[in-house]
């Protein structure tokens, strides 16, 4: 069965499409009694907004996480403590993946780097391949993960050389690494190949996955904007789109996420100065 989504310049039916089904579906999962997930990293900004909100759904959640395992903790509002377990995961020690996903019914899963590198370069998109495959594989050997909910990236879409040519993007489109590797868009190269290697081991190993291509913050420059893509997502939002896709049984594949388009001169001279990121002021001819 084809499926085409939404344009890539279109957030408005998304974010119909977004609103409807949080408010309308009957979720498969959430009735049943007890229902635990694990988030990681928890630590990350849409990780923990996943932890808020998951909690005041009445999910137990394993919160697992590199970083501050206290400033996870604390992510807890009151009377929910008790459902929120903190666990260290690192994507490299195979048993702490193990452990956090034991237990646990489904994954929602975003990399983030390790603390001590935190920018992307050529080295973190082959580490963060790695990590997809070791967490993607730690699930297939935990027989109750029903779903895993894949944090990817538009950046993952729409970078390519003939990018200006195609009148829109939706979920069947990826970037060219090579393209990437070109212009050393690393952000870019890492989520391509480690969401492709993410589906491939899903499939071999019957993992059933959903991938939510979130929109993000452009890098210096902006210049996604020059191209007309530049597309941005709030963290609540974007958490929305992630409980929405392992509620409904019916989510598969790719799902391109965000609320916000950056089509104006003045909208992108406002974004490049909430980011601190040099930015010509609007022309006013």
């Amino acid at each position: 069965m084809s499926r085409r989504l939404f344009p890539l310049l279109n957030p408005l039916s998304l974010s119909l499409f977004l609103s409807l089904s949080m408010r309308d579906m009957a979720p498969a999962f959430f009735h049943e009694a007890e229902k635990t997930v694990c988030v990681m990293d928890a630590g990350g900004r849409v990780g923990a907004a996943l932890v808020k909100k998951l909690l005041r759904r009445g999910y137990t959640v394993h919160a697992a996480t590199q970083g501050d395992r206290w400033g996870v903790a604390k992510l807890a509002g009151g009377g929910e403590s008790e459902r929120l377990k903190v666990f260290r995961a690192d994507p490299f020690d195979y048993q702490s993946l193990l452990d956090a996903v034991r237990g646990c019914s489904g994954l929602f899963y975003s990399f983030e780097p390790p603390p001590e590198q935190p920018s992307y370069d050529e080295y973190m998109a082959e580490v963060e391949v790695m990590a997809a495959q070791n967490v993607l594989e730690a699930c297939a050997q935990t027989e109750m993960v029903e779903r895993v909910v894949y944090t990817s990236s538009v950046t993952a879409v729409v970078w390519r050389e003939s990018r200006r040519l195609v009148p829109g993007l939706d979920e069947r489109d990826w970037s060219d690494p090579h393209f990437c590797r070109k212009f050393r868009l690393w952000h870019a190269l890492a989520k391509t190949l480690a969401e492709k290697a993410a589906w491939a081991l899903a499939m071999d190993r019957g993992v059933g996955m959903v991938a939510i291509n979130g929109g993000l913050l452009a890098g210096p420059g902006l210049s996604m904007y020059e191209d007309g893509l530049l597309v941005t997502v709030e963290d609540d939002f974007l958490a929305d789109a992630h409980i929405c896709a392992f509620e409904d049984p019916t989510a598969y594949g790719r799902y391109l996420c965000f609320n916000r388009v950056v089509c104006r001169p003045e909208d992108a001279a406002e974004l490049a100065k909430m980011m601190a990121v040099p930015c010509p002021p609007p022309s006013s001819r």
